[in-house]
Order: C-alpha cells, then sequence, then structure tokens
C-alpha cells in the first residue's frame, strides 16, 4: 500500500510539473499550432527591465500583465473557459452579444434600435434630414449627386428569434423617421432594409448569415448591384455592371460568421451554409465611371473588399467618417488631415451609408461638415 501512495504521488507529482512545464515549452518554441483568437485583441509589449521601473513596480505590473496574455496555450484556454461559461451557465464572453431563439445571434444595439430604444429625437433628425436636402439640392446645382443608403438592420430582418428578456414595446425608431422625412423631402435614397425584408423568404440565398452582424456576402453583391443601377439612373450614365455566372456554397467566410468567431469558443455554434457568387465585371469600355466617395460604418467593408471600387473612378472610403481608404491601407489618414473642399470637389457622387444601430450618428459629423462649406462657400 506504501508503495503505491508513492507512486501515486510521483504521477501526481509528474503531471503537475508537466502541466507547469509544457506552457513555458510551448511559449517559447510553439510546438502546437493554435489559431489566433478573434476580435479586438491587443497584446500588450514586452516590459524590459529598468533600474527606476524595478523599484517604483512598474516592471513587475507590466511584466504580469504581458504573462497573463502570452503563456503557451492560453487562447485554447481561453476558449475552454468560454465553452464551459456558455454551456453551463449561458454566459457569452463577447461584449454587447446576444444568442437569440434557434441560437440566432444579435448585437444588443441591434435589437435597442428595433424597439426605439437608441431613438434620438424627432427634432434631431429634421435637423440633419434637412441639412442633407440642401446639401443634395446644392450638390445637384453642381452636377453631383448625394446618396443616401439605409443599410438593413438584423433584428429587423430577424424579429421572431429576438430573446424574449429582449423584448420591450416597441416606439418610433431613428430608422422609420429618418425615412419618412426623406420621402417627404424627395431625398435620393435607397431602403435595403424594408428591400431584404420584402424578399427574406423569397431569396434563393440567405440574406443575413446565422452568426454574423453584416449582411452575408450574397446580400451585399445584391447591394451593391443595386448601388451601381441606382447611380446609373441618378446621373444618367452608363457604368460597368458586376455579374456572376456561379455560386459557391460553403460554409460561412469573407466575415461571415464575425461574432461567431468573436465568442471564441472551442465548438462554435453551427452557422450552416451560405453563398458566395464567384463575381466579375464588366469591361470599362464605353462605359463611364464616376468618382465617388462613400461615408459609412462597418457594412461598407464587403462591397469594398470585392471590389465595387472597379465600377467607380476615383474612390475614397472614409470610415465612420473619419479614416481615409485606400491610403490607411499604408498609413492612417484621417479627414482632419485633408483639405475637406478640395476633396469634396474631386468626386461626383457622395453616398452616406447607416445601418439601423449607426443611424444616430448618421455621417459622424461628416454631414454637419459638408453643410457648413456650402453654406459659406459659393458654388464652383
Amino acid at each position: 500500500m506504501k508503495k503505491a501512495g508513492k507512486n501515486i504521488r510521483g504521477l501526481l507529482f509528474l503531471a503537475i510539473m508537466f502541466l507547469l512545464i509544457v506552457p513555458f515549452v510551448q511559449n517559447k518554441f510553439e510546438f502546437v499550432k493554435l489559431d489566433p483568437l478573434s476580435g479586438d485583441i491587443k497584446i500588450p509589449e514586452r516590459s524590459y527591465l529598468k533600474f527606476k521601473d524595478w523599484f517604483s513596480g512598474n516592471y513587475q505590473q507590466h511584466t504580469e500583465k504581458y504573462l497573463n496574455e502570452t503563456f503557451g496555450f492560453r487562447n485554447f484556454f481561453v476558449r475552454l473557459n468560454n465553452q464551459i461559461a456558455y454551456d453551463l451557465f449561458g454566459k457569452i464572453s463577447a461584449k454587447q452579444v446576444v444568442i437569440g431563439k434557434n441560437d440566432m445571434m444579435y448585437e444588443e444595439s441591434y435589437i435597442k434600435a428595433y424597439y426605439g430604444s437608441d431613438f434620438i429625437g424627432k427634432d434631431s433628425i429634421m435637423h440633419r434630414m434637412q441639412k442633407l436636402k440642401f446639401i443634395q439640392d446644392t450638390m445637384s446645382k453642381l452636377n453631383k449627386s448625394l446618396i443616401i443608403i439605409f443599410a438593413p438592420g438584423k433584428a429587423s430582418f430577424y424579429p421572431e428569434f429576438i430573446p424574449d428578456s429582449c423584448k420591450t414595446i416597441k416606439k418610433i425608431t431613428n430608422y422609420e423617421y429618418h425615412i419618412k422625412l426623406a420621402q417627404e423631402f424627395g431625398s435620393n435614397y435607397i431602403d435595403f432594409n424594408r428591400y431584404f425584408i420584402d424578399h427574406k423568404h423569397t431569396s434563393k440565398y440567405p440574406l443575413y448569415p446565422k452568426c454574423g452582424i453584416h449582411w452575408s456576402y450574397y446580400g451585399a453583391c445584391l447591394a451593391a448591384d443595386s448601388i451601381i443601377h441606382y447611380i446609373e439612373v441618378l446621373r444618367r450614365i452608363n457604368m460597368p455592371h458586376l455579374y456572376w455566372n456561379k455560386v459557391e456554397i460553403a460554409d460561412p467566410k469573407e466575415g461571415d460568421n464575425d461574432i461567431g468567431d468573436g465568442m471564441n469558443l472551442l465548438f462554435g455554434i453551427n452557422p450552416g451554409k451560405l453563398a458566395y457568387p464567384k463575381l466579375k465585371f464588366q469591361s470599362d469600355s464605353g462605359k463611364t465611371k464616376p468618382t465617388v466617395m462613400v461615408v459609412s460604418d462597418s457594412y461598407y467593408w464587403v462591397m469594398y473588399g470585392f471590389g465595387i471600387n472597379r465600377a467607380f473612378g476615383n474612390n475614397h472610403f472614409y470610415f465612420y467618417g473619419k479614416k481615409i481608404y485606400p491610403e490607411s491601407f499604408k498609413s492612417t489618414l484621417e479627414i482632419k488631415q485633408v483639405d475637406f473642399a478640395e476633396q469634396i470637389a474631386q468626386h461626383e457622387v457622395i453616398i452616406i451609408m447607416a445601418t439601423e444601430p449607426t443611424l444616430g450618428d448618421m455621417g459622424w459629423g461628416f454631414i454637419e461638415k459638408l453643410y457648413d462649406l456650402y453654406k459659406k462657400k459659393p458654388l464652383h
């Protein structure tokens, strides 16, 4: 019995030493390849010993934080912890994520926008739409075009899967009042929120992914095609069209599983299959490619990624009205760093797009900036 006890203690000691040593070896040599965690993961920089930092305690604090974020197999243990928390307690590690009925994934802000909990008030929207109407009329005199795009919202598209715990009394929403005034003012706009809802049950392929927050890749392809046609009609030109002859049915990619990936689980929720058109663009020959500036939230990234800009001439994407692409791919360029009037003068079409939860801040200061420019400066 004593010998057996010693053997057990020896095995336990070896097991403990193994568990202590292996993460160190993994951190040093990475002998097991692990997938990186998804989301806004910031790894702290390694701190190097300095005399003053040692006695102030800064070195110890920075080193502890660094080791906690970089020890071997950390990604595995984070996913394991998230899986246990989700399976046993229904706890979601990702911020503002809501799991609805049938495992439908939402961000909380979309649900609030659907019920009108984030309504900014009729006066605020009235002032904004009046400014946009003035901008549209002024641009028209300059042979330019302003287009407002209302991107769809997932909670409006799938209200039936919203969990009971999130349901509340539905009030007037930012989306509904923006649309009402856009119609009254004769604004140039595209309502993809209504289009998606109207085609929810007739679309050949899913317009929204189960485990994603943005429109599906297929939905974005349809929207991009509509935007190109809308510009053509508005400006009476013939642009290069996008088209596809083949559609791949596959597991989610191209950002269609962004919420699911962001939960960082060991075993993700089954997202189902989605459609991925093999996009092509018509030749530029004999076509007109207008210069286009797009001010948008993250809904434009899908289109920008598959190259809608190939239908445009000089084009820029102002992400949340601040960071400018494509320049920011190389080095960050923001709106405050450029000559705003010159940038506006270089583009024939300005598109301002927002989805339901971002409508409260639509334009992100860009609308006011453009309004002030046209109010103060004579037409040219």
